[in-house]
């Protein structure tokens, strides 16, 4: 087994051991049998884990590189689920979300709570064992689980640029103007025309999310209910963050595209030639767009438009409008008014940079009010990100489309 499967194998173990004690805090002679047994199996990973994670420094050093873990395999054996019970038990951290936590710390970041890394949300009513029905027993299948229609996230799928780690706020500087060449007769003197400069910065902003897991489902629940817990997080934290990166005002949120983007196109009622001048506007700007961003009203009006009127051929076809993908979401809500109208941006969404200050910071509480008389823990996520185009006219937005 590969060092980050012998984590897992053994949080797997420790939790079993964990639900045993809690089950039954006077062990019969049967039950003491099974929890040495289990104790032996923890023992024996700690000793494939050492075993493994030697060879592994063995192997960087004879090829002369730095001895240090993979950051990808580290992140991958954390769970949130471990972090959340750890945090709510009271007790240390052990294997890899140990590990995490101190390099973390090591670089500065400060937190209430278990850090966790931003990696696993690239993907809350209440769940107790009654309503996540199944979590129990052992043919739990949680690649049937059914959770909620959400909208589909897609703003960093489109190519942002992201800055992880940041510290203080951070300035980064932009050239705003160029050098003009000039052509002189003999002994004409050239024209100063110097560049010009000026900057973008990126500011922590906060989001959020509190939720409710009960006691019993962290002790009885088998290793699949992390992805459950995980997908659910993920959901909420990371739609509000994609939303914001479109909607944002700028104040709590980041300023999303729709303020921040300086270039403004019309289509009204969509035609091919209003497209072409769409596109032909960001060409005199040097902008060589990678995507349209709409909703799917939009999208269903695109479908059923003829490029040219009696002859095959939609505006968008195949996923595509003029040769350029569009992403279809609801995170790009229609415009307000009588009648509402639709909206579409498009750009080059690798001009967006998205700066992400330190890891995701987890916090529970098991004496809130609600879960405390239910039995259950409250759990706070918190994580903070900021976001600004390298160019605000690298994007148009467009926002008169008739629905």
């Amino acid at each position: 087994m590969q060092l980050h499967q012998i984590r897992e194998a053994r949080a797997a173990k420790v939790n079993e051991a964990r639900s045993l004690l809690a089950s039954m805090p006077t062990l019969t002679p049967e039950a003491q049998t099974k929890f040495d047994a289990i104790k032996a199996e923890i023992v024996n990973l700690e000793g494939q884990e050492a075993r493994a994670q030697f060879v592994e420094e063995a192997e960087r050093r004879s090829m002369g590189t730095p001895v240090h873990k993979s950051v990808t395999d580290l992140e991958n054996s954390i769970s949130i689920v471990e972090a959340i019970a750890a945090h709510a038990e009271n007790r240390s951290l052990t294997g890899a979300l140990a590990e995490f936590n101190a390099e973390q710390k090591r670089q500065g970041v400060q937190a209430k709570g278990v850090l966790i890394p931003h990696s696993l949300f690239e993907q809350r009513a209440a769940q107790t064992t009654t309503t996540a029905a199944g979590i129990v027993p052992e043919d739990f299948r949680a690649d049937q689980f059914v959770g909620l229609l959400r909208n589909s996230m897609v703003v960093r799928s489109l190519g942002a640029r992201v800055l992880p780690n940041l510290r203080g706020d951070v300035v980064i500087p932009r050239q705003a103007t160029t050098s003009t060449a000039q052509w002189i007769a003999e002994g004409d003197a050239l024209t100063d025309s110097g560049l010009t400069f000026d900057s973008i910065g990126l500011t922590p902003k906060h989001v959020g999310a509190i939720t409710e897991l009960s006691r019993q489902l962290l002790q009885q629940s088998n290793p699949s209910i992390e992805a459950l817990v995980r997908d659910d997080f993920i959901n909420v934290v990371s739609l509000a963050i994609d939303k914001a990166l479109i909607h944002g005002d700028g104040v709590k949120e980041p300023e999303g595209l729709l303020t921040a983007a300086t270039g403004t196109g019309t289509l009204g009622a969509p035609t091919w030639a209003k497209v072409l001048t769409v596109l032909q506007g960001l060409a005199m700007k040097n902008i060589t767009p990678n995507a349209w961003l709409t909703h799917p009203e939009v999208a269903t009006i695109l479908r059923k438009t003829l490029r040219e009127a009696g002859l095959p051929g939609y505006l968008l076809d195949n996923g595509q409008l003029a040769g350029i993908p569009v992403a279809v979401t609801n995170q790009l809500v229609k415009k307000a008014g009588a009648p509402a109208t639709g909206r579409i941006i498009v750009g080059d969404f690798s001009e967006m940079i998205v700066g992400t200050w330190g890891s995701v910071d987890i916090l529970t509480n098991q004496y809130a009010a609600g879960p405390y008389s239910r039995g259950a823990i409250q759990v706070r996520i918190l994580t903070t990100c900021d976001m600004v185009p390298r160019r605000e006219d690298a994007f148009t937005v467009i926002d008169d489309v008739t629905l």
